[in-house]
């Protein structure tokens, strides 16, 4: 039975991992079925938040704004996962925006994890929804803050342990854990020959700068170029970069 392990969530900005940004990041490190530490930091995106994530996750522009800075922030979080096998909710889906955090800083992430989700699915009647609320309610789990990291962590954990003894015994390899596996690239900043003619693909249509972020990647520059060359169309003379 695995006792030792460490518990991770994140909360972020969106669902995609080359776009969008760690909000917030959450951990607690488990010896012998016992929480013996944790993490918990909100991370400052230097973005505004989606309505949507804000009421989702009641932590507000404000809040964000006044967090830690991202690189130093992850560089601790790191720090604290260790070498530990990982357990989570739909752990992929938070490994994956590690996973591009460490390759754009040219970090090896490679970590073995059991899935709570990946679990209940197998274990579970099929009419039980599987998300984080419905299985701390099916296992009598009090939710105090939904959606804050190391709430969801917690949770997760009196989750992994309740799934543990109720199945681990009938199906010990359902249990073990296994590779994570997520493909990224590197996402380089974007360049100044970028942002020199997106000044000048502006002016010359006469529209407003769009929002861009101080750590916009090169892609991110691209598709917003090619979205605004569609709706407009291109220079008639292409300056020279």
């Amino acid at each position: 039975m695995l006792t030792d392990y460490v518990v991770i969530d994140l909360e972020m900005t969106g669902l995609n991992a080359k776009t969008d940004r760690i909000l917030e990041a959450g951990a607690a490190r488990v010896r012998g079925n016992v929480v013996t530490a944790t993490f918990s930091e909100i991370i400052n995106p230097k973005r505004k938040l989606p309505e949507k994530v804000v009421s989702l996750t009641g932590i507000t522009n404000e809040m964000a704004a006044q967090g830690k800075e991202t690189d130093a922030t992850l560089a601790a979080f790191f720090d604290f996962i260790g070498e530990d096998i990982l357990v989570g909710q739909n752990v992929i889906f938070d490994y994956s925006f590690l996973k591009q955090w460490a390759v754009n800083h040219k970090r090896t992430f490679e970590r073995n994890a059991v899935d709570t989700l990946k679990l209940a699915r197998k274990f579970l009647p099929q009419e039980q929804k599987k998300d984080l609320a419905s299985l701390c309610s099916y296992f009598g789990i009090e939710r105090v803050h939904a959606h804050r990291a190391l709430d969801d962590v917690m949770e997760t954990q009196q989750i992994f342990e309740q799934l543990q003894k109720m199945y681990e015994a009938g199906a010990p390899e359902a249990f073990r854990p296994y590779p994570l596996q997520y493909k990224v690239k590197k996402q380089s900043p974007a360049t100044p020959q970028q942002m020199k003619y997106l000044k000048q693909f502006v002016e010359f249509h006469g529209i407003p700068m769009p929002e861009i972020y101080e750590d916009a990647s090169r892609s991110e520059i691209s598709r917003l170029t090619d979205q605004l060359i569609a709706q407009y169309g291109k220079m008639k003379k292409e300056p020279s970069l």
